[in-house]
């Protein structure tokens, strides 16, 4: 099992490589699927970047963005980039020549994350506004919104196969949306679901499971198909910031605040393997 997970940390500093550029805090930070060398990050400096591991300068700017990037994804084939900003749009980017392809707008609040369609270049996004968009990334077209959240709308993305979509929000309720009507299948809500607001969500590689978690501490998985919840993982203490689905076995990740990662077998709705941290847990990834 691999597996790794990144934490806030005072601990010496023991990188094989620093991207150095910003001026405050990073926010967000991701990996190209095509190419192993491509790293972008966003901040709180307004200001994003293109690295390429290796090289000590950044290979372009993400300019133009005038409030803090909060979030960032790359298109499955790996040619055009999304960068989501508190300014309430969104930047498209082709990586190959660095470029701008223009900004889609539409939001009334902060983007809060973005995401590509598994084979399309169509861009999904949730905001504080409690309201999520799809464009078409080629021309730059408006193409749905999803409303019936009633609290900011803090993760979502499509299912693998592409056919559906979840999003998770702080009025603690998972929706399942048809990404052609934007009408909603499934509300999902109330015990024995999450009794506070969603912080993070996961889909499994089948599209027929979504893993979420809680500023409540619970983390439950729902079945996309049905609606219903069908497992329920209880040991975190505080905050889960992030969930995981192994690809090849039974097994789940969460990590939370509580400054521990938990490696769940799914069988037995119970802990594998606890992993305990000096700091808080913000992201797990990685083939567990």
């Amino acid at each position: 099992m691999d597996i790794f997970g990144i934490m806030v940390s005072d601990e010496a500093d023991d990188s094989v490589h620093t991207f150095m550029g910003h001026t405050g805090e990073v926010y967000t930070v991701t990996c190209s699927p095509t190419d192993a060398t491509l790293v972008a990050t966003g901040g709180g400096d307004n200001r994003g970047f293109m690295w390429r591991i290796g090289q000590g300068d950044f290979a372009f700017e993400l300019e133009g963005h005038e409030n803090s990037v909060s979030s960032l994804a790359f298109s499955t084939d790996g040619r055009l980039l999304a960068s989501g900003s508190f300014e309430l749009n969104i930047r498209v980017w082709d990586i190959t020549s660095g470029s701008s392809k223009g900004t889609l707008e539409g939001p009334g609040g902060g983007i809060e994350w973005v995401r590509w369609h598994p084979r399309a270049h169509v861009v999904l996004a949730g905001s504080e506004d409690s309201s999520v968009w799809m464009w078409n990334a080629d021309n730059m077209a408006f193409m749905n919104m999803f409303l019936g959240h009633r609290g900011s709308v803090t993760c979502g993305g499509f299912t693998p196969d592409g056919k559906l979509i979840c999003t998770g929000s702080d009025d603690a309720t998972l929706r399942i949306w048809d990404p052609r009507s934007a009408q909603s299948i499934h509300v999902v809500s109330g015990h024995p679901y999450h009794m506070e607001g969603l912080t993070c969500l996961t889909i499994n590689v089948d599209s027929t499971l979504v893993l979420t978690g809680s500023k409540d501490g619970s983390a439950h998985i729902v079945n996309i198909t049905t609606g219903r919840v069908v497992t329920s993982l209880s040991a975190h203490t505080d905050s889960i910031e992030c969930v995981g689905f192994s690809a090849s076995a039974p097994w789940a990740a969460t990590g939370g605040m509580d400054n521990k990662l938990i490696i769940w077998d799914l069988q037995r709705s119970s802990p594998r393997s606890i992993c305990e941290h000096e700091r808080d847990m913000l992201i797990v990834a990685g083939a567990i």
